[in-house]
């Protein structure tokens, strides 16, 4: 059986790959090429301009450490936003929570088609949700609008950045003028949750990026999931006025998630919520 090794760089000097038994679809859109393979080891794995997206095996160790965190810390969230996250998987994470209305803003509509037919065991029936809003277009220009006619009764409990790495068109959305934006359209009692890269591979931009966020948000907490498909230990961020992650304890957010009724679930439960959020020195200091 022909093989095709996908090789991803990390830094200038190291990456990681995986084989692929073939190459089930492959569209230029107008923003990016969308690739989906069938790995052994990965199942299924969408790739974005030769950077690795999400996979079927894995994708629960990036999906719910995303969504769970701030999700279940926060005491009655409602209203969501999700910028990114085409392929549906966290906000299929996220409406196993208590949320009444999430709204998915994805640039390109070619990511949420090819993630229809080809990823339903990521998203399941999420698309389909009486819940979940779609909305193809800008993300920074949506938050920019929200924010602008914010309302007591349509400000977020939640803000979900599920993005590429950034370079191109998701760059101004690590920056501290779109986070300032997101601060505006979030409750008094919201959060701000993304991705901030690896602190081994991408040290800079995760110091960075912490630091834009901290020039918004009086609390910003980050925290890590080893993420085989990104080759390693990969960082996330929560950021808020008010809402602190360390406030429940590791048995206090069991019992929430059981009266919440969230089960389905492979990787986030209490210890592990307090785990994510432990930190080596070395990152310590690189995040001080």
């Amino acid at each position: 059986m022909t093989k095709l090794r996908l090789h991803e760089r990390l830094t200038d000097s190291a990456g990681v790959y995986f084989d692929a038994t073939s190459c089930i679809a492959s569209h230029q859109s107008a923003y990016q090429l969308i690739e989906i393979y069938a790995c052994p080891d990965l199942g299924r794995l969408m790739r974005i301009d030769g950077v690795n997206m999400t996979s079927e095996r894995d994708e629960f160790f990036y999906h719910e450490g995303l969504i769970h965190l701030a999700a279940t810390a926060h005491p009655n969230p409602q209203r969501a936003l999700i910028i990114g996250g085409g392929d549906g998987g966290a906000a299929e994470e996220l409406l196993k929570q208590p949320i009444s209305h999430c709204t998915l803003c994805e640039l390109d509509a070619d990511v949420v088609r090819l993630s229809r037919e080809y990823l339903p065991s990521i998203h399941g029936d999420t698309f389909d949700d009486p819940r979940l809003v779609l909305h193809i277009g800008d993300g920074a220009a949506f938050v920019k609008r929200a924010a602008a006619t914010a309302t007591a009764t349509n400000l977020f409990d939640l803000i979900y950045l599920d993005l590429t790495d950034p370079a191109g068109e998701a760059a101004p959305l690590y920056g501290s003028p779109f986070f300032a934006d997101c601060k505006a359209a979030l409750a008094d009692s919201g959060a701000l949750v993304l991705h901030i890269g690896s602190p081994f591979a991408h040290p800079d931009r995760a110091r960075a990026t912490i630091a834009n966020l901290r020039t918004q948000f009086s609390l910003v907490t980050p925290y890590f999931v080893d993420i085989p498909t990104y080759g390693g230990t990969w960082g996330f961020a929560v950021a808020s006025m008010s809402l602190d992650m360390r406030s429940l304890t590791a048995s206090e957010i069991d019992s929430r998630l059981n009266k919440r009724g969230i089960r389905m679930r492979r990787f986030y439960n209490g210890e592990m919520h307090c785990a994510m959020q432990a930190q080596p020195e070395h990152v310590r200091r690189l995040l001080a």
